[in-house]
């Protein structure tokens, strides 16, 4: 704990889903927090809590250099965190100008603007992604893989990966990679994914969307336990000599996605409810899973939230948040 308190940290992403909880978790901890916020949604868990009040506030996006250099030195920020992406593989697929200008513009604008600015920037951590791997040779994947991407969403994961580890290799800039799996819990408002569109569902009274054909294999990662990676992560960096490295974080439990409706399902009581089977997802690959044994053997990371216990906090936190829009 004593570790962030007081140490200037810079956020981008900070009202998306995992940037909210993280954010959260920054303050609790003492940290002052400078983020970026692209548009201001009353319904992002940041904002609605109103701890974003406790923060101070940059407006503007990844794909400009300038605000991103000024908010670093505005904030002499010590910590970088870097969540901020075009998120969803769908979107990824009809737009991918939209995506690799915010994915792979925003990362190296980001990751330019730290390099000019050692005399603050000690730590950097990016968000890449399990797609980042592509449709890789064999699984689990471990970091000893290449990024592969081949559809948009993922190469532009792949891109801000393999940005990260010129940064560090050419210039030895103190940045770190982070590979995590399907993240879920409360705050997710991207309807599409499993989790909110089948709590959603039920909540309504409707039979859940499957929009692959239900036998896919993720790994899935409770959002808390996500944020515990990524500040252990920036913990160990520089104690650890971390440059360049990349981290898997996931639960080494990979399952189907009708066995996650089911669960839902389950958990909520509505088992007489059938699932929606509609096979339409294109752009995605079946099968992705990971190898976290590096993140476990150096950084002492592990989840400790089973499936069904984030589930049922996931559960609540969307009762609650449906139930105020009534």
């Amino acid at each position: 704990m004593t570790f962030w308190k007081g140490r200037s940290v810079f956020v981008t992403g900070a009202t998306g889903f995992l940037g909210s909880w993280l954010t959260r978790e920054l303050l609790d901890r003492g940290a002052r927090l400078t983020v970026l916020v692209r548009d201001w949604d009353p319904q992002s868990e940041l904002i609605r809590s109103g701890r974003i009040r406790e923060c101070t506030v940059v407006s503007g996006e990844v794909e400009s250099f300038s605000t991103l250099e000024r908010a670093i030195l505005e904030a002499e920020a010590d910590t970088v965190i870097h969540l901020a992406a075009q998120a969803l593989v769908g979107v990824g697929y009809h737009a991918p100008l939209l995506t690799f200008e915010s994915n792979v513009r925003g990362s190296y604008n980001l990751l330019e603007a730290c390099r000019r600015h050692p005399e603050f920037v000690r730590r950097v951590v990016v968000a890449s992604s399990d797609k980042a791997y592509g449709t890789g040779p064999a699984l689990p994947y471990t970091e000893a893989m290449p990024a592969a991407g081949r559809h948009p969403y993922d190469v532009s994961k792949s891109c801000t990966d393999l940005l990260a580890q010129t940064y560090a290799e050419t210039y030895g800039l103190p940045v770190a990679i982070s590979r995590s799996g399907n993240l879920y819990g409360g705050g997710d408002l991207n309807w599409s994914r499993i989790v909110p569109g089948t709590i959603r569902s039920v909540l309504h009274n409707e039979r859940p969307i499957i929009r692959s054909d239900g036998t896919f294999l993720r790994d899935y990662v409770f959002v808390k336990d996500a944020v515990s990676a990524y500040l252990l992560l920036a913990e160990k960096l520089q104690e650890k000599n971390l440059a360049g490295e990349a981290f898997n974080f996931g639960p080494a439990r990979p399952v189907s996605v009708v066995l996650i409706a089911g669960e839902i399902l389950k958990l909520m009581g509505r088992t007489d409810l059938s699932l929606d089977i509609q096979n339409t997802a294109r752009a995605e690959i079946r099968d992705q899973y990971l190898d976290a044994g590096k993140a476990r053997e150096i950084l002492g990371w592990a989840p400790r939230w089973s499936l069904e216990e984030g589930l049922t906090e996931a559960i609540r936190w969307y009762r609650d948040f449906l139930a105020e829009r009534k």
